[in-house]
């Protein structure tokens, strides 16, 4: 079986799309590439990523190639009223087909919009939704350009391995398996970064817990006296000093802290 260019493309681009489980992962790194491998493998003249937070604030990436245009038509969308395909898909959850420049402009379908993609020469545009399952994180927006001049005449079979360029329905299909690996990417690793801030936060309570420990139980032993009195020493000690309480257990166990001031607090025997 032979595969195709866009076949083993599709492929590494799915593969680069959920690969994001990383301490360095940049998302905006993560976008440019998504719509870097969509204009590769539909062809595309530019396409770009509108990152929607909380309904109303939102952050554009374009792809590498033509990236000033592709920002330029994303910004254009963002503006109040304007809309676009982006905020369609995104609002409805579903993809905008394509959609020919010349004829959303005359029946005044995103008007800004539409003149700002003409001024660009683009010939079409479609969007698709990014998508985890029922979350929307806002949408892939791809930019067409027109045909390069008259179609050339029929020719031999393209040989296996040579891919044609996809039809309508197949590129809106590609994007959205591209989209949905890329939210699916990003879902994974917004989980990652919580996993490791709550791993974080235990450790440093572990920490803090086992330090408090140590500190009590010296000045136990060095007092002769229980572990609660103890800590209620150490307690007022760092109130009277304006000193954070785990900070002070520190210098206890380290033995860095004011010795004289600390037996000051020293529980008395009744």
């Amino acid at each position: 079986m032979h595969l195709s260019t866009r076949e083993t493309g599709l492929a590494a681009a799915l593969l680069e799309a959920t690969d994001t489980l990383s301490d360095s992962f940049d998302t905006a790194h993560h976008l440019q590439r998504l719509s870097d491998h969509c204009v590769e493998i539909v062809g595309a003249h530019s396409a770009g990523i509108m990152l929607v937070a909380g309904g109303e604030r939102v952050s554009f990436v374009g792809s590498s190639r033509r990236q000033a245009i592709a920002l330029d038509l994303l910004t254009v969308q963002a503006a109040p009223d304007h809309g676009g395909p982006c905020w369609d898909s995104y609002g409805t959850g579903r993809p905008v087909p394509h959609v020919p420049i010349g004829a959303a402009r005359t029946a005044a379908r995103w008007p800004d919009f539409t003149r700002r993609a003409l001024r660009h020469g683009i010939a079409a545009t479609f969007a698709v939704p990014l998508r985890r399952r029922e979350t929307l994180l806002g949408a892939l927006n791809v930019f067409v350009a027109p045909p390069p001049g008259p179609p050339e005449p029929p020719g031999p079979p393209e040989p296996p391995g040579r891919p044609e360029s996809p039809g309508e329905e197949e590129s809106v299909r590609l994007a959205q398996l591209l989209a949905e690996a890329a939210a699916a990417g990003l879902h994974n690793q917004r989980l990652h970064a919580e996993y490791r801030a709550l791993a974080g936060q235990l450790q440093s309570a572990l920490t803090h817990r086992v330090r408090m420990e140590q500190a009590k139980g010296m000045l136990a032993e060095r007092w002769s006296t229980g572990v609660d009195q103890a800590f209620a020493a150490l307690r007022r000690y760092a109130r009277r000093q304006r000193m954070p309480l785990d900070e002070a257990a520190a210098r206890a166990v380290e033995g860095s802290l004011d010795r004289d001031g600390l037996d000051a607090e020293r529980p008395r025997p009744v």
